[in-house]
């Protein structure tokens, strides 16, 4: 088994917003980037993996198993990062220990009370004493106190600062380095992905725009810059988010189309970042 989550044809309809044949996979030993506006679907999408929702349609497959029959055997194997915590806000961190470990086959308290220590949280403290970062930091000790095989984290990043991020990080690239386990890792911090994800996932307005290798998607597209009049009106409607200004323009543009634009224009490689804010531009800005 080499893809530890495989998602085919996914679809969830809400008033006004759907998922729609939402398909990819997550391979043993990597880290993919799931990305894409506010209001794209990523939550969706995961709460549907984690069968937190009722899919309408599609397939989801967790370590070949099916979530809407065998979620109890799965939840031993996964450890998830929400925008906020399950928790009750009176526990303190022994009562969080003593609530969630019996889920676990393999929870470690020595791992708990290491990771604790590491992310500066006291053991007698209260969940409502906790800021939104050290929250987060919480939940990613118990995801990674119980021998999980799989992370699926979130925007676990949007609470922490530089130096937590970091770590954060670390702490992913050091789960993966034995290559038989993989994170589903959603953020807006796409700066984080671009240092650690092998794979990206970009979803917009319901519907997977790309999922592959992120050397692929990056190297696939340039921003392109030049004068007011380097372009005509065609070749306009040929970059995607097109911004004009008051002494030229940019945009992004394929690189596989750059033959077709006149020589001269300045190129830039794409940050992750400025491909998803040209991305949705492009889509009319309605993720």
């Amino acid at each position: 088994m080499n893809d530890l989550i495989e998602v085919r044809g996914l679809c969830k309809r809400y008033a006004g917003f759907a998922l729609e044949d939402v398909s990819f996979d997550v391979p043993k030993g990597y880290i993919m980037g799931f990305v894409g506006p506010n209001g794209a679907g990523k939550t969706t999408t995961i709460k549907s993996i984690l069968h937190m929702i009722e899919q309408d349609a599609g397939e989801i497959r967790l370590f070949g198993k099916n979530p809407q029959t065998d979620m109890a055997e799965i939840t031993d194997k996964i450890g998830v990062v929400m925008d906020a915590p399950f928790y009750a806000e009176d526990w303190t961190m022994r009562d969080v220990e003593g609530a969630v470990s019996p889920f676990y086959s393999q929870w470690d308290t020595k791992r708990y009370t290491e990771l604790l220590s590491r992310f500066h949280i006291d053991k007698a403290k209260r969940v409502k004493e906790l800021s939104r970062g050290m929250k987060v930091k919480l939940m990613l000790t118990v995801a990674l106190s119980h021998d999980a095989q799989l992370l699926i984290l979130d925007e676990p990043t949007s609470g922490l600062d530089p130096v937590a991020r970091d770590e954060l990080c670390e702490l992913l690239c050091d789960f993966v380095s034995d290559e038989s386990r993989s994170v589903l890792f959603s953020t807006h911090i796409t700066g984080d992905l671009e240092k650690i994800a092998d794979y990206i996932t970009f979803i917009l307005n319901g519907r997977i725009v790309f999922s592959g290798l992120k050397d692929d998607l990056m190297e696939a597209y340039v921003v392109v810059k030049g004068g007011r009049n380097e372009l005509s009106a065609a070749q306009k409607k040929g970059l995607i988010g097109l911004r004009e200004h008051g002494t030229g323009f940019e945009g992004l543009a394929a690189r596989a189309d750059l033959a077709s634009l006149p020589k001269g224009l300045l190129t830039e490689p794409i940050t992750l970042e400025e491909l998803v804010v040209y991305m949705n531009k492009g889509a009319g800005g309605h993720a």
